[in-house]
């Protein structure tokens, strides 16, 4: 950044992102007794995917046969990707943690016998409550203020710099380590303003040499009305599915596994007529609010009339790849750098599938708790204190100049569209086939070198800049992993290779940006997989 820095703060822990996995870092670290920082793109409490809606949770009573079965579970749905241990470690922590989210004052609903019923979280309410508690255990909290670049040293990872979208001033924040934890990406069609998930942690941290895993198990899309962004499948359970001509295809599907073909052959449209009572439809509004506003506006009922369905694509969000994770405390391939949420590879929890709702929601807050945890213990033992270190930028894309002589290939909404004709459409990465995989890499390959030939000449454009390099380099990633794994396994699919290989139960790790390399790493359950055969894709 040539700017002037206007604002510098000095922390043990910084913590990048707002969401649930970021707010549990935040206070875990703090909790620990260090000096914390929060930068959120948006507004600590009202971003990320939980804040807007609910979520259920993986609670799961702790009865020796029932947890064993859950784990042997999610071990095999996962195609042995996974790890026991750390499904284990999840049940033991979000119980935990749900316990204090109670004493701290959340309304869980309670049975006959005044048992509390942890199995749902209301996201405002529960992401209010968490800024709440943020705020109180000390934690600075900087609102729209989206870090840029992290700052870097040979010791690690030293801070952040980025700038605030209201005030147009740039910001540094020394610390000795660093949480990511700001969401996977979405590569939505428009900006929708401050919590757009578009891989700009993912960019961040592999511009300080961390590597990725699990890039190839990023093709879940999920169901949306066609004029709105909010994706919530669990409406579907209530639903029946339309055709053209009002002809009713099928009810109550939660599995999406004829959406896409029926999408493909014509418009498909949706009415949660299965709700049939009023009691239920005020369940269901009251469970996901954001889901049902667009279409209120449009002045739909869509209990009662047909709306028009798509499917939105959520990439790393609810596919499974992000930032490698080497150790229990979140810790990466760099030191000082800790990940957590949507930014971090789940696949030691979840292996080859998408969380859902109830792993993923978990995932975030213990994966938000370990990373605090994780990054406390580090900063705090360091010796050096982080504003006395020699500091570089890591950043190196889409950190334009504001110079007037700067000439641009492409403008940033331009390279945006340019990714996303390559990254959403069903037909080249749903329906995954080698040659059009491969066609489309080196589409997204040439496209690259564009990415600091942009200009930016604001605040916003310098935010989406960055954004637009962060998609393309998760587009590479994505696609350059999904080339590597030839088979189909959880959401990881190639024509060419319909079967599942037991040679292949290893994780896919990806390093480097301009030229990414590619490796593997061993997983301890890979002996346990089944024979070929028994996992023949369906």
């Amino acid at each position: 950044m040539s700017e002037r820095q206007e604002v510098k703060l000095t922390a043990d822990v910084l913590v990048l992102g707002g969401g649930p996995a970021g707010a549990w870092a935040a206070w875990s670290a703090a909790a620990k007794g260090a000096k914390v920082v929060l930068a959120d793109k948006g507004y600590l409490g009202s971003s990320g995917a939980t804040a807007p809606g609910g979520t259920t949770l993986l609670v799961i009573p702790p009865v020796t046969e029932l947890r064993e079965k859950a784990v042997q579970t999610r071990l095999k749905a996962g195609g042995y990707l996974s790890e026991i241990h750390w499904i284990y470690r999840l049940l033991e922590q979000v119980e935990h943690n749900l316990k204090l989210v109670e004493e701290w004052g959340y309304p869980f609903p309670k049975d006959s016998d005044g048992t509390s019923l942890r199995t749902h979280l209301h996201g405002p309410e529960y992401m209010k409550l968490m800024r709440k508690i943020v705020r109180r255990a000390g934690v600075t909290i900087l609102d729209q203020s989206p870090a840029l670049e992290l700052l870097i040293d040979e010791h690690g990872v030293g801070g952040a710099r980025g700038v605030n979208r209201l005030t147009g001033s740039n910001y540094e924040v020394r610390a000795n380590a660093v949480v990511i934890a700001t969401g996977g990406c979405t590569f939505l069609s428009k900006s929708l303003g401050c919590n757009v998930l578009t891989g700009e942690g993912l960019l961040m941290a592999a511009e300080t040499g961390a590597d990725l895993s699990g890039m190839e198990f990023s093709r879940q899309y999920a169901p949306s009305f066609a004029d709105g962004s909010v994706t919530r499948g669990r409406m579907l359970a209530w639903s029946s599915l339309y055709d053209k001509n009002s002809v009713r295809l099928q009810s109550g599907d939660r599995t999406f596994g004829s959406m896409q073909k029926l999408l493909l052959e014509g418009p498909l449209y949706a009415s949660i007529d299965l709700a049939d009572t009023e009691e239920k439809r005020q369940f269901l509004r009251n469970a996901h609010p954001i889901f049902f506003m667009p279409m209120e506006r449009a002045g739909i009922d869509p209990f009662r009339d047909k709306f028009p369905l798509t499917l939105r694509y959520e990439g790393t969000m609810r596919g499974t790849g992000g930032i490698r994770l080497t150790g229990e405390e979140c810790s990466t391939t760099v030191a000082g750098l800790y990940a957590a949420g949507d930014a971090a590879s789940r696949e030691k929890v979840m292996g080859a599938v998408s969380g859902g709702g109830s792993y993923n929601a978990s995932w975030a807050i213990c994966s938000g708790t370990w990373a605090g945890e994780g990054a406390a213990a580090y900063a705090l033992a360091e010796s050096r204190q982080a504003d006395t270190r020699t500091l570089r930028s890591a950043g190196r894309y889409g950190l334009t100049s504001t110079t007037t002589e700067q000439r641009s290939e492409l403008s940033i909404q331009q390279t945006i569209s340019s990714v996303q004709q390559e990254i959403l459409p069903l037909e080249i990465n749903f329906f995954r086939s080698e040659p059009i995989i491969k066609a489309s890499l080196d589409r997204l390959n040439h496209l690259f070198p564009s990415l600091n030939r942009l200009k930016s000449s604001t605040v916003q454009e310098r935010v989406k800049s960055r954004e637009a390099a962060g998609m393309l380099a998760v587009a590479r990633w994505i696609y350059t992993a999904a080339l590597v794994r030839k088979e189909t396994r959880g959401l990881q699919a190639l024509k060419e290779y319909p079967e599942l290989d037991p040679r292949q139960t290893h994780r896919i790790i990806l390093s480097g940006i301009d030229d990414i390399r590619q490796g593997v790493e061993h997983v301890p359950h890979a002996h346990e997989m089944l024979t070929a055969k028994e996992w023949q894709s369906s």
